[in-house]
């Protein structure tokens, strides 16, 4: 026999009534997202920061040759793991723009409060590279294919093809070519030098320095499409890895 009042909630239930119930629920759903995209967001910035590190850092080290070569294939592991979550338990076609957008926020968090709250670098020093454009252009692949092996291959194409000319419209007023003292540089090498890092030698280079003009004077298209194939074997491993950490496994009754 139960006995219930007005005020109280009946007796052995925690809520009063069905809405009280439904709204803790709404209520966890939202508190697991915000912590769901506050672990990717660091997890993803951690991993970013490791292995892209200053390429994505410097304005003068955003180049032609080594910037959307390394940065795209980085940036594609979180975004389809991320993607094959979202995916495969709840066919979200979201999960790489969502990624990036955790990545991007962490990234402005850490510009501002760290390279510019602690020593005073410019934002037009260390802004960080564009990527959501990209992780759209990934989440459309697989909204109309329906296919993860199709958005491995043409999303994955796209994904480092387009990587370079989203950035180029903010990074192309830094690649304009100025003579200080004699010198021949462009305005990121100017701001570089005047905001001097700590560093090897071998960190400190100039922007647009390499080689691959060998190949026919354009070293973009050939970075680029170098990118855009190792992302997509980045794209099967990185799928794979977040099938691998979303598998639900269930006990046989004669196991409990």
């Amino acid at each position: 026999m139960s006995i219930s009042t007005e005020a109280g909630a009946p007796a052995g239930k925690t809520w009063k009534s069905k809405e009280e119930f439904l709204g803790c629920v709404m209520l966890t759903d939202w508190i697991l997202l915000v912590v769901l995209f506050a672990v990717v967001l660091g997890s993803f910035h951690i991993h970013y920061m490791l292995l892209a590190g200053d390429w994505d850092f410097w304005i003068d080290f955003k180049d032609r040759r080594m910037w959307p070569t390394v940065a795209p294939i980085v940036a594609m592991c979180f975004a389809a793991a991320v993607q094959s979550f979202l995916w495969q338990k709840f066919r979200l076609p979201i999960g790489a723009t969502v990624a990036c957008l955790a990545l991007l926020v962490g990234e402005w968090i850490n510009r501002y409060d760290n390279f510019w709250g602690w020593t005073f670098f410019p934002i037009n020093l260390v802004f960080p590279s564009a990527l959501i454009p990209m992780g759209f252009w990934l989440d459309v692949v697989l909204m109309l294919s329906g296919s993860w092996l199709v958005t491995a291959l043409v999303g994955s194409m796209g994904w480092g093809l387009l990587f370079y000319p989203i950035n180029w419209p903010v990074l192309a007023q830094y690649h304009q070519s100025a003579e200080i003292d004699g010198v021949l540089l462009t305005l990121a090498d100017l701001i570089g030098f005047n905001y001097v890092r700590t560093g090897t030698p071998e960190y400190i280079r100039m922007v647009e320095r390499g080689t691959l003009r060998t190949f026919g004077k354009d070293v973009v298209p050939v970075a680029a499409f170098f990118s855009a194939f190792i992302s997509m074997l980045i794209y099967f491993l990185w799928w794979k890895i977040g099938t691998w950490f979303t598998t639900t496994k269930y006990i046989e009754a004669e196991d409990i």
